[in-house]
């Protein structure tokens, strides 16, 4: 047991770990969302629209995951605006910008001889460098989705049913959808440190639909995505400690191999069920006991 409990005796892997179960259950309860809506080709642009704010902000020596939150949300707020147009689908315009976002942020890395390190972190995330500062701000991103979550759920729930629903029963979808841009994007920029821009949809994505194949209720459906984010974050964090792998990568790999995994019990399982059924219906029933 001694290779299972080594790695988590090192300080920064256990902030590490943290990090990666905070950031789980983040994108458990915003993932939910994006899985039962498909709003994944958004999130991906969203996770990549952050480059140029992350840029920007490191360069300048601000905060990142304030940099990547402006710029998120101005890539939420211009696909909202782009996707009213009646000429072209919404998906049409999410690819136009995330192309624009992600050329920006190239541009602006590129006036900075000495970033390309910074910029492997900010693709990939760096796990390992997750500080007792990050896990308070992940602490704080946490709380909020949750509130978030929990107020906006029926109008949530309303939007991903129809859209005339949700106005009939005076739920304001226009609001609604905008508060889940907004828990999107906490989601986003809350999974920077652990798995980067390019990495962020297989922890978003993956866990929640995962748990789709094991529960039919939305409030199991994030129960279980937390725990699955969370088990791929403690067996990424294994394997990258004993193979020497990136953690970021492997969390995230291990994430969509827990999805796989999920998919594959479940096709068994179908096959089995009607085999069972059909062996209880060529089955004899029991005799009756005999009384004296």
């Amino acid at each position: 047991m001694e290779w299972l409990i080594a790695p988590f005796e090192v300080s920064f892997v256990q902030r590490a770990l943290w990090g990666g179960v905070l950031v789980s259950v983040i994108c458990a309860l915003a993932g939910t969302w994006v899985v039962v809506r498909g709003m994944a080709f958004l999130g991906e642009a969203m996770a990549h629209g952050m480059l140029p704010g992350v840029a920007v902000a490191s360069l300048a020596g601000g905060n990142l995951m304030l940099g990547g939150a402006l710029s998120a949300a101005a890539m939420a707020c211009g696909v909202t605006v782009l996707g009213r147009s009646r000429r072209f689908a919404q998906d049409t315009a999410i690819g136009l910008l995330f192309v624009a976002m992600l050329a920006a942020g190239v541009i602006i890395v590129s006036y900075s001889g000495s970033f390309a390190v910074d910029l492997t972190s900010i693709l990939f995330g760096d796990v390992l460098a997750v500080r007792s500062q990050d896990l308070l701000q992940l602490g704080v991103a946490l709380a909020l989705a949750a509130v978030v979550c929990a107020a906006g759920h029926r109008a949530f729930v309303a939007l991903s049913v129809d859209r005339r629903t949700a106005t009939a029963l005076g739920l304001r979808p226009r609001v609604a959808h905008g508060a889940l841009l907004l828990l999107l994007t906490l989601a986003i920029v809350s999974s920077l440190h652990v798995v980067g821009t390019l990495l962020v949809v297989g922890l978003l994505v993956a866990p929640p639909a995962a748990a789709m194949f094991w529960a039919d209720r939305l409030p199991l459906v994030m129960v279980g995505a937390a725990l699955l984010g969370s088990a791929a974050t403690v067996i990424g964090l294994l394997v990258s400690w004993h193979a020497g792998t990136a953690a970021g990568a492997t969390i995230a790999l291990v994430a969509v191999a827990l999805f796989g995994l999920s998919a594959l019990f479940s096709v068994l399982l179908s096959r089995l069920r009607p085999r069972r059924d059909a062996a209880r219906a060529v089955s004899p029933e029991p005799l009756p006991e005999r009384t004296p």
